[in-house]
């Protein structure tokens, strides 16, 4: 049963320890009104286990990274290989070098990569860079655009903030976010309006290519030409936050895909092949401004860890292969097109939404404008017949090589199924 009316053993123990149960508020269910998260076991493919014994159809696949899906066998040797090696070293490896690469390759701005171990350090270390660099203060992002946790870029953010209904964050003090500026995404006019009036003081502007933490936002034509051309001439950097699109879209992320190359690149989820690792990249005469080459600092013990990398390698080097993303992007189109019927999908690649609304959502006003309930409504009876949906209708779904033409057929199944 879908919706919990006794909490289990589990979640009770859970919440007597861990603040609201979970570790992370992305994985409460409350904005899909159910009580308790998904406590999970184990997965293979494109199936996930619960320690209730039920097998779910998973179109979250740990947000994002696992494009091979669970369990994939060549990332679990690669780890067992590496942590028979050493789990731990907080030393360099070749791996790291490696890693670095490969990312390298791949991504079109990345001159010189630095690795850490979450998105939101990556993001909060790029800004930091950007302004050392420019000697500057204040950064412009978007609303509804997620980029981690660190205090100056909880203004307006999307995703688990938005869906837990929180504008900003207690705790975070007001001079923090003072040198944040806000305007709508996909609206040039207000960035060249905010360029205009705060431009001598601009380090950087941060964005989403594909804004993806209000749902699949595509940028309108333009868009990031648009941004490129004022960070050009403000001065300003321009910081593209791949940490979701960065290896999904294509292999040299959103910036490949719509030719339009920043000046800084963040990036996560599938550069560490579903472990936890992230990274940030540029220009190298920015880069070089790192300790211990330059005097910005930013240092993480564990970053690059043996594991982490081992994983990353693993699933970076198969999507050197054009066919991959061939292959991900016809699953996707299928998938898309069977749900177009149950509500409006945008998708950009292997990455999608099902909006509950009738109208295009172009930003982050258009996404609160959604029919939330309804998602509830959807989710929770698509979870009675075995299928996980992300738990907000302001997430995406990650369709992965372990997604057939089965796993598609069954979700259509179930939303057909649906009568509320």
């Amino acid at each position: 049963m879908a919706v919990l009316t006794q909490r289990s053993e589990l979640y009770r123990r859970a919440l007597e320890l861990i603040p609201g149960g979970v570790d992370s508020p992305v994985r409460a269910m409350r904005a899909v009104g159910i009580d308790e998260p998904l406590f999970v076991r184990g997965g293979e493919g494109a199936y996930i286990e619960t320690e209730d014994g039920r097998r779910l159809l998973d179109w979250v696949m740990s947000w994002g990274p696992l494009l091979f899906g669970h369990a994939d066998a060549e990332t679990v040797e690669a780890v067992r290989e590496a942590a028979l090696r050493g789990t731990s070293f907080g030393a360099a490896t070749e791996a790291e070098v490696e890693l670095a690469e490969e990312i390298v390759d791949a991504v079109p701005s990345v001159e010189k990569v630095r690795l850490v171990s979450s998105g939101t350090e990556a993001a909060m270390s790029a800004l930091r860079l950007a302004r050392a660099f420019t000697k500057r203060d204040r950064i412009l992002k978007m609303a509804g655009g997620y980029h981690g946790h660190a205090d100056a870029l909880l203004a307006s953010a999307g995703s688990g903030v938005m869906t837990l209904g929180i504008p900003a964050s207690p705790g975070v003090p007001t001079g923090a976010a003072a040198d944040t500026i806000v305007v709508p995404y996909n609206h040039p006019e207000a960035a060249a309006e905010a360029v205009m009036q705060h431009g001598e003081g601009l380090a950087a502007i941060i964005v989403e290519p594909v804004a993806a933490n209000m749902g699949v936002v595509p940028p309108d034509p333009d868009y990031l030409e648009t941004l490129r051309r004022l960070c050009d001439a403000s001065g300003a950097l321009l910081v593209f936050d791949e940490v979701i699109t960065g290896f999904r879209v294509a292999r040299g992320g959103a910036q490949e895909r719509y030719g339009v190359v920043p000046d800084l690149t963040v990036l996560g989820k599938i550069v560490g092949g579903g472990l936890p690792l992230a990274a940030f990249g540029g220009r190298a005469e920015i880069m070089d401004l790192l300790a211990p080459a330059g005097p910005v600092y930013q240092a993480g013990t564990l970053a690059g860890n043996p594991l982490a990398t081992a994983a990353g390698l693993s699933v970076l080097r198969r999507l050197r292969a054009p066919a991959v993303y061939a292959d991900l992007e016809r699953r996707a189109a299928v998938l898309e097109e069977c749900l177009a019927p149950f509500g409006r999908v945008q998708r950009v690649g292997a990455l999608l939404t099902l909006f509950m609304a009738d109208d295009p959502v172009r930003n982050f006003e258009d996404a609160q404008r959604c029919d939330t309930a309804r998602y509830g409504a959807v989710f929770r009876h698509l979870l009675e017949q075995g299928v996980y949906l992300p738990p907000s209708q302001f997430e995406a779904l990650f369709p992965s090589t372990a997604h057939g033409e089965d796993e598609i057929e069954r979700t259509v199944v179930a939303l057909e199924s649906f009568a509320g």
